[in-house]
C-alpha cells in the first residue's frame, strides 16, 4: 500500500478547535510526568498505527532523555523488565482506553491503576489517553506526515551591531 499524500494541513483543521486541543495538551503535560506521558502517547499511537504521532513522540521522548531501548521495547512492555510497576499500570490503562470498545475499561486495570495513582492523577491519565487518541485520529484521517520543523520555534533574528 502506497503512502497517501496529506489530505489537508492538520493545523488548519479548524484553527479555533486546534488551538483548544493544543491548550489541553499543554495543560495535561503540566500534570502528567513527562516520561510517563511520552510512554502513553507512544503506546496509544502504536495501537492505532499513527505514523505521524509515532515519529513525533519518539523524537520528543528521545529529546527528553528516554532511551531507545525502552522505546523499541514498548510494544512488549508486559514482557520487558524496563518499565516500573507504575508505568505498567498506566500503560495497561492506556491500552484499555485506546481499545475501549473491546475492553470496556476493565475493573482489573482500574484497580491496578489505583495502587499507583491518586484519583486526581487518574483523571489526568484518562485525559492523556483521550488526548493522544484524538490526535491519532486527526493525524491518520488527514494523512499528515511528521516533519520536526513543523513544531520548531521560529528562528531568532540577531540584532545587528552598528558598523
Amino acid at each position: 500500500m502506497a503512502v497517501e499524500p496529506p489530505r489537508f494541513d492538520l493545523t488548519q483543521l479548524n484553527p479555533e478547535a486546534y488551538r483548544h486541543l493544543t491548550q489541553l495538551e499543554a495543560l495535561i503535560a503540566r500534570h502528567v510526568e513527562p516520561t510517563l506521558y511520552h510512554l502513553i502517547k507512544l503506546r496509544a499511537s502504536q495501537i492505532n498505527g499513527c505514523a505521524f504521532c509515532l515519529a513525533m513522540h519518539t523524537d520528543q521522548a528521545l529529546h527528553h532523555g528516554e532511551t531507545p531501548e525502552r522505546i523499541v521495547s514498548l510494544d512488549a512492555w508486559e514482557e520487558s523488565p524496563l518499565y516500573t510497576d507504575k508505568e505498567r499500570a498506566a500503560l495497561a490503562w492506556t491500552e484499555e482506553l485506546t481499545l475501549i470498545a473491546d475492553t470496556g475499561a476493565s475493573s482489573e486495570a482500574y484497580e491496578e491503576l489505583k495502587a499507583h495513582f491518586s484519583a486526581d492523577e487518574i483523571g489526568w491519565l484518562i485525559l492523556a489517553a483521550v488526548q493522544i487518541n484524538a490526535w491519532n485520529r486527526i493525524a491518520i484521517s488527514s494523512r499528515s506526515q511528521y516533519d520536526p520543523a513543523m513544531f520548531a520555534p521560529p528562528p531568532q533574528h540577531k540584532a545587528t551591531e552598528p558598523a
